[in-house]
């Protein structure tokens, strides 16, 4: 009887097909791919296998006639993103990874229940909820403290859903008051809102009403909506991603990682030597993006003086050459961080690609391979990533892995 692997069927791309394969090789499968490239025939699977990549993989549908963990979880969807299941899609953070990618790398890079992986780039907290899905601890580092928020609120609601749904309408009529007269949530005059939150002792419910107010007051920026409609349609739909997590928790008897989320600098990681088990971060591409700029509103909205937090932010200092230079000079001091606090033999995974600034392009992804293998990082794999849409400023990225060399 011959046993095939089945894609999911949006996996299209070169990069998934390459990730596919090393998935299956991470676990020590050998495959042929047939004729119409959606089908492998796995040589030899025993039932122990089977049954880890059906909890583990990211691009297969089915295993056999089994089907995977992760094509059941991506159906618990409040969106039209495939890639924005879950708590995934909560507040619009520009530059997200795939989450099927960076489930795909845990396993490409052997990290089990109980390994810890560090992102030393938090960002919206794909890495972080990725891992505590298939019970892999994880600590997430952000110098954004909107970051810090969305991560947190993403990973720690499941724990308090009760709590947070106690709460729903006691949130809807304090909003309602504070924009009786459609005033902003920039203003002090939403004091109503802002009893509420004090109101509530337990940080992680506090953190999840605080983020629905920051995601109406982004539709509202970025959308013209109305902020009181929009803040009880994504109130609700929340709650309904929460839920979902909860309930695939449930029924796929999932044993959850722990996860840290810090508000703190990769420059200067607050961790110990050689105490983490694998790395996955995507750098800031403030050369070209200037991430401070981009969620002004919510940073104002959180009580945070922009020109001040600027100074903390990497690539969004300087200007011109100098701008370009400081990026560098602090991702140096990053990257060392990173090989400091790996073990030894374990792998980092870095996705970056070379932006435009200023009518040229920037070689930030040969510069890091150059300093990393000058560290002693071995770049083991380098993966074209073709990308669309990513504000025009990079047609690809390139999926570096790097193993920490004894």
């Amino acid at each position: 009887m011959i046993t095939k692997a089945k894609l999911i069927d949006n996996v299209q791309f070169i990069y998934e097909l390459a990730l596919a394969q090393m998935e299956l090789r991470s676990f020590g499968i050998e495959y042929k791919i047939l004729n119409n490239l959606r089908e492998f025939e796995l040589l030899n699977l025993n039932f122990e296998k089977e049954n880890m990549l059906v909890k583990r993989l990211a691009y297969f549908k089915t295993i056999n006639s089994k089907v995977t963990d992760y094509y059941k979880i991506i159906k618990y969807n409040v969106t039209k993103s495939v890639n924005q299941y879950l708590t995934h899609w909560i507040y619009p953070y520009k530059g997200k990874f795939h989450p099927q990618m960076i489930r795909a790398l845990l396993n490409i890079i052997g990290l089990n229940r109980g390994d810890t992986v560090l992102d030393p780039f938090i960002g919206s907290g794909t890495t972080a909820v990725e891992a505590q899905l298939l019970g892999i601890n994880c600590i997430g580092i952000d110098v954004s403290p909107l970051c810090v928020l969305q991560s947190k609120v993403k990973v720690e609601s499941i724990y308090v859903l009760d709590k947070i749904k106690a709460l729903r309408n006691d949130a809807i009529r304090a909003f309602s008051s504070s924009n009786s007269g459609g005033l902003s949530l920039f203003l002090e005059e939403s004091a109503d809102y802002n009893g509420f939150l004090e109101s509530i002792d337990d940080e992680r419910v506090k953190n999840f009403y605080l983020l629905a107010k920051l995601v109406a007051l982004s539709d509202q920026v970025r959308r013209s909506r109305k902020i009181l409609d929009s803040f009880i349609k994504n109130l609700d739909l929340m709650i309904k991603s929460v839920e979902y997590y909860a309930k695939v928790v449930r029924e796929l008897d999932l044993k959850l990682g722990m996860v840290k989320i810090m508000r703190c600098d990769a420059r200067s990681l607050p961790l110990k030597d050689e105490s983490v088990d694998g790395i996955i971060t995507s750098p800031p591409y403030s050369i070209a993006l200037d991430y401070v700029k981009n969620d002004a509103h919510a940073l104002k909205a959180l009580g945070y003086d922009l020109e001040k937090i600027r100074e903390e932010f990497i690539g969004v200092r300087g200007t011109g050459s100098r701008r370009i230079e400081l990026y560098n000079k602090d991702m140096i001091k990053c990257l060392n961080e990173m090989y400091r606090v790996l073990k030894p033999n374990r792998y980092c995974v870095i996705i970056l690609g070379n932006a435009t600034y200023q009518g040229r392009e920037i070689k930030t992804v040969e510069f890091v391979i150059d300093y990393c293998q000058k560290i002693g990082f071995k770049l083991v794999n380098n993966i074209d990533k073709i990308i669309y849409g990513l504000y025009n400023v990079m047609q690809k990225e390139n999926i570096l892995i790097f193993r920490k060399v004894e």
